[in-house]
């Protein structure tokens, strides 16, 4: 066989390898490529002079929202399955907001609440390289994210709502998937066009939300998972338009809030 016969299955492989590096983190994100977006965009929006200019010099000509995946997309790579844990905090049902900050004050575990604060510490350094400073923005960036889709604060037992089966108008799916992207994927809409449509905070939501720490973040985001926990009555539950007429409201102030609090963070990050 020639050298040129093998140019057709050389294309072949090489699309098969392309298509693997885009199919494994959609399988496996919060809030899906859609959803991290909006939270990147939103947070641009509300950035200070100074925090905007650090950012730009880090990322270049990466916007915040087009950065916001790369923690995701990275998966396809082993040598980072490592940060898998980065993304999500394990939380036992029926906690009180109490015993969820008397777990946080005590946490020492490898998960999202102290992997924040790792990066915060570290993107703080004025010693810390271009390199580890774009790597530890991009993570910081995507984690924040994570914090606002509740089932990221989810229960072990069920690997935060993945084994929860449940059908999206008829198609089998869980519950994690429907608040990672299918969901905000119902709504058919860019991520600029979603933006555009949700981000109307109040100037009292935008003070409160800037200021809060990661821990009320996930206070938060619990709390909401404990009611999507509480109203899924039996395997396989068929969910459609009425679910997500009950649930778009709290869909889209999550993504709102994690743009304004990505956004805070900055702030206080890059002053």
């Amino acid at each position: 066989m020639t050298s040129s016969a093998f140019g057709p299955l050389r294309l072949l492989k090489k699309a098969v390898c392309m298509l693997g590096l885009f199919y494994l983190p959609v399988n496996a994100m919060a809030w899906g490529i859609l959803g991290h977006r909006i939270v990147g965009e939103i947070a641009s929006l509300y950035l200070s002079p100074q925090a905007k200019k650090e950012i730009a010099a880090i990322l270049g000509n990466e916007t915040i929202a087009m950065s916001s995946n790369w923690a995701d997309f990275i998966k396809s790579d082993t040598s980072f399955r490592y940060l898998d844990p980065w993304h999500y905090i394990n939380l036992k049902p029926g906690l009180t907001r109490q015993q969820v900050k008397d777990y946080l004050r005590n946490d020492t575990g490898v998960d999202a609440y102290t992997r924040v604060n790792f990066l915060v510490k570290e993107l703080k350094r004025k010693d810390l390289d271009r390199g580890k400073q774009l790597f530890y923005l991009r993570l910081l960036i995507h984690i924040t994210g994570d914090l606002s889709q509740p089932m990221h604060t989810a229960r072990p037992e069920d690997r935060g709502g993945n084994d929860i089966e449940v059908l999206w108008f008829n198609t089998p799916s869980n519950l994690h998937r429907v608040w990672d992207s299918q969901l905000i994927d119902y709504q058919q809409l860019s991520y600029t066009e979603y933006v555009k449509a949700i981000n109307y905070p109040s100037k009292a939501q935008l003070n409160t939300w800037k200021q809060q720490p990661v821990s009320e973040w996930i206070i938060d985001s619990y709390q909401i998972t404990e009611k999507l926990y509480a109203e899924i009555k039996q395997p396989a539950q068929k969910l459609g338009y009425e679910y997500n007429f009950h649930h778009v409201n709290t869909l889209n102030e999550q993504l709102l809030k994690g743009g304004v609090r990505l956004a805070g963070l900055l702030n206080r990050i890059f002053i």
